[in-house]
């Protein structure tokens, strides 16, 4: 997911696009990703896990691999679609069948999922910033990783077993017309990780053109500050394994929420400084880390993680991933990049205020509910 943002002006040459236009390419990668999110989890309750990850890897490697082969705009937006397809599927599926396996102690176990995400995010923008003198070499860069995915789906194809949704309590079983009055906590949990995932997937995927337009960075030094993000991001994830097992979820996200502003702050206050452009960059990364995985922890705490009712929470990660990097993307073509970071802040405010607001509903002890799954 992470590729996209570094090779993005490559892209658009390659498409002969306009930079301001690409922000398109989140914006229908974020389409398909919802959509098969919402699929994957009603999938997911009916069929065998491990098959259905092996599949969805294979096809976003086949992705992947098209990616930088085509030069119409048009069919580069069509492949990136069925990309987040698969996506959705393996996001969907990779932390449902850890809360099925582990149930209310899944915390650690998902942020040690997300630590890997993060891996592999600080791997791609370092990867193209090995190539970027070279001609054309950010194709190699997409092809290692198509290759390095089609060897995990055909493992995931041979995993034995899988994990099955836990048996619904009495209270599991209510009728819709009661389990209704929950559906705010849901709701309220999809936009806590639509203004997150909108804040983190910007900064990820612009922060590379928005240093190198406004000459903070060379292209190779914009590069290394993408890789620099995530890896401050993957270290963030790490830490977050065991802190999870000692902190309540409140505790972990009031501090890194706070943090993220914090540094968001300092890039609003300083816009043309480079090095504190280096300290927003790692600083956000590694304060974000732990917000995907303890705020789904924080949901699931009141909720029964159903196929159905994680694809409904998670519709807020699909659309996160659509609006805000699409917008900032209008506003870089119109008003130039300076708007990014108060952008990012602004989300995060509201992502802030979701999360009280989940606090509050989540006093109210919930039964679980798995809402007519």
């Amino acid at each position: 997911m992470a590729i996209i943002g570094p090779t993005l002006p490559s892209l658009a040459a390659q498409t002969h696009t306009r930079l301001g236009s690409m922000g398109l390419v989140f914006l229908i990668g974020a389409a398909g990703y919802s959509l098969g999110t919402i699929i994957g989890g009603r999938v997911l309750d009916q069929v065998r896990g491990h098959p259905v990850l092996g599949i969805a890897e294979l096809c976003a490697g086949a992705s992947i691999f098209f990616v930088p082969t085509v030069s119409w705009f048009w069919l580069l937006l069509a492949i990136v679609s069925c990309k987040g397809f698969a996506e959705g599927f393996i996001n969907n599926g990779g932390n449902l069948l850890l809360i099925w396996t582990h149930g209310e102690k899944v915390s650690p176990y998902l942020n040690g999922l997300h630590f890997f995400f993060g891996l592999g995010a600080v791997g791609a923008p370092f990867l193209v910033a090995q190539v970027a003198g070279a001609a054309n070499g950010y194709r190699w860069v997409y092809w290692v990783l198509a290759a390095f995915m089609l060897l995990v789906g055909l493992r995931m194809l041979t995993l034995p077993g899988s994990p099955h949704p836990a048996s619904h309590s009495k209270e599991g079983n209510m009728g819709i017309t009661d389990a209704r009055k929950y559906y705010p906590l849901v709701i309220t949990a999809a936009l806590f990780l639509f203004f997150y995932v909108g804040a983190e997937l910007t900064f990820g995927g612009w922060v590379y053109t928005y240093a190198v337009i406004l000459n903070l960075a060379s292209a190779t030094g914009a590069a290394y500050l993408n890789s620099g993000f995530w890896l401050a991001f993957t270290l963030g994830r790490l830490i977050s394994i065991p802190a999870a097992t000692r902190l309540k979820p409140r505790q972990i996200l009031t501090a890194a929420l706070s943090g993220c502003l914090s540094f968001l702050a300092l890039g609003i206050l300083f816009p043309s400084s480079r090095s504190i452009l280096w300290i927003m960059a790692l600083g956000l990364g590694f304060c974000m880390a732990p917000i995907w995985p303890t705020g789904f922890t924080l949901a699931g705490q009141s909720i029964n993680m159903t196929g159905r009712i994680s694809g409904i929470v998670l519709l807020g990660d699909s659309f996160g991933t659509m609006v805000l990097p699409w917008l900032v993307g209008q506003v870089i073509g119109t008003a130039g990049p300076g708007a990014m970071v108060p952008l990012i802040f602004g989300s995060l405010v509201l992502c802030f205020l979701a999360f009280l607001t989940l606090l509050r509903l989540g006093q109210k002890k919930a039964p679980l509910i798995s809402l007519g799954s």
